[in-house]
């Protein structure tokens, strides 16, 4: 896997992945539930749940602005009633 641009991240021994995640999961302001990144060899699957399709549009950019490395796929769910309790 080659993740760019994750170097703004002190190496504190963590991984560079839940780094991401927990980034972008800030970022998404906890719009997509239970976000995820899956590695390939080939790029990144994005999974979780959002409300909306913008939502969703709203993590593939952010993980495109991120990094470098090719989104395979978009797996995000989009369910009206997903937040609900």
């Amino acid at each position: 896997m080659n993740l760019h641009r994750i170097s703004q991240y002190p190496g504190r021994g963590e991984d560079p992945l839940e780094l991401l995640e927990a980034h972008l999961q800030r970022r998404l302001n906890g719009r997509v539930r239970d976000f995820q990144i899956v590695t390939c060899t080939d790029g990144l699957i994005l999974k979780g749940c959002a409300r909306t399709y913008y939502e969703k549009q709203l993590a593939q950019h952010a993980v495109m602005e991120a990094t470098l490395t090719p989104i395979l796929s978009n797996e995000i769910e989009v369910r009206n009633n997903s937040f609900a309790r």
